[in-house]
């Protein structure tokens, strides 16, 4: 898998019409979903894009700190789901822990993870933090990363 980082500035068009339709693929309609993924935050993230011989099969999108927690932050971390079981959710979640470093120069980033993911994130370094709790209606649990 090739990765990308951009900022929203720099995605094109085409660009920002895959990846939020891959988004709605997985997390409205796949999840069963329904909720607001065009949140306002989109333009101050970085955009971390998989490809697969041209096709976008994974995406997470970063923030510094303070712009949506008060830790940097990895969210809408996914991979199309007949892209699964190949290792490209790690391949995004590690490019995307390397991005913040490098961009926003922070070690320490915080995720809102979905509970059934949980061994996933702490096999990146990440530890649970407080209690779960329902983020539009699927269970999740704050993890950080230090």
């Amino acid at each position: 898998m090739e990765i990308e980082v951009k900022s929203f500035d720099e995605l094109s068009k085409k660009e920002l019409y895959e990846l939020l339709k891959l988004r709605s693929e997985v997390f409205i309609v796949e999840q069963d979903c329904v909720y607001n993924d065009i949140d306002g935050k989109d333009e101050r993230a970085l955009h971390v894009l998989g490809r697969e011989d041209g096709i976008l099969v994974g995406y997470a999108r970063c923030f510094q700190a303070g712009d949506y927690f008060n830790e940097a932050a990895i969210g809408r971390i996914l991979v199309r789901e007949n892209y699964r079981k190949l290792g490209y959710g790690h391949q995004i979640t590690k490019a995307s822990i390397q991005a913040i470093k490098t961009k926003y120069k922070a070690d320490k980033i915080k995720i809102s993870a979905q509970t059934y993911l949980v061994i996933f994130y702490e096999s990146h370094g990440f530890k649970t933090k407080g209690d779960r709790y329902l983020e539009d209606g699927i269970p999740h649990i704050a993890m950080v990363r230090a």
